[in-house]
């Protein structure tokens, strides 16, 4: 897990020990119904975190043939709404720091103000669009990308049939709370990395220029 997912599982772990039903700060506000939503999610992710990389789980062979197809492509654009976009930014960065490959990650929504320009037959685009608020507007970037002919990946939620239908792959995650949802969302974005740094013959435990920790601002 890198930094990045590491800080909203700590998040998620300390909503989970928080005392007071219907908690709320000027940040926060939930409702007890939706606090012991949440509880009962946290108490899950172990679970579903564990389903999704078991050595039976679909993921390998997804991110395995994903990866045959794009591992020598020059540049990879990720898109997402909301707390999809968190997501984004963990898969592009992790994409970049493994593989070497230039990435943009994008608000979905803020699409046409530049990276559309970048898209052509050539370009893999990684959509998280799992089920949640933003669910549909999502989709609709998506096809805006899949008429300019680029390819495209997505994180999806299983069983959603629909959103099969807008990507060329998708790498289903377990059902969960939308809040929780970006803690499971990373997994298959890591490991598809994984995969295409594998195939480029990169040196994945120890990639060039960076440190395991940071010891300058």
């Amino acid at each position: 897990m890198t930094r990045a997912v590491q800080r909203q599982a700590v998040s998620a772990g300390n909503l989970a020990n928080l005392d007071t039903p219907g908690y709320r700060t000027k940040e926060v506000s939930f409702s007890d119904a939706l606090d012991s939503e949440l509880r009962a999610g946290i108490n899950e992710l172990p679970e579903l975190a564990a389903r999704l990389l078991a050595d039976d789980s679909p993921v390998w062979e997804q991110t395995d043939e994903i990866a045959g197809v794009v591992w020598e492509k020059e540049f990879f654009l990720y898109i997402g709404r909301h707390l999809g976009m968190p997501v984004c930014l963990e898969g592009a960065l992790k994409l970049k720091e493994i593989s070497y490959i230039p990435t943009d990650s994008y608000a979905a929504g803020e699409m046409k103000h530049g990276p559309i320009a970048l898209l052509s037959q050539d370009t893999p685009v990684v959509a998280v669009m799992n089920d949640s608020h933003v669910y549909e507007k999502v989709a609709s970037n998506v096809q805006e990308v899949r008429a300019r002919g680029a390819m495209v990946i997505a994180v999806i939620t299983e069983g959603n049939e629909d959103a099969s239908h807008h990507a060329d792959w998708t790498l289903p995650i377990p059902s969960t709370e939308p809040e929780l949802a970006p803690i499971l969302a990373s997994i298959p974005l890591q490991i598809l990395a994984y995969r295409i740094a594998r195939l480029r013959n990169l040196p994945i435990d120890q990639p060039r220029n960076l440190a395991k920790t940071v010891t300058v601002e």
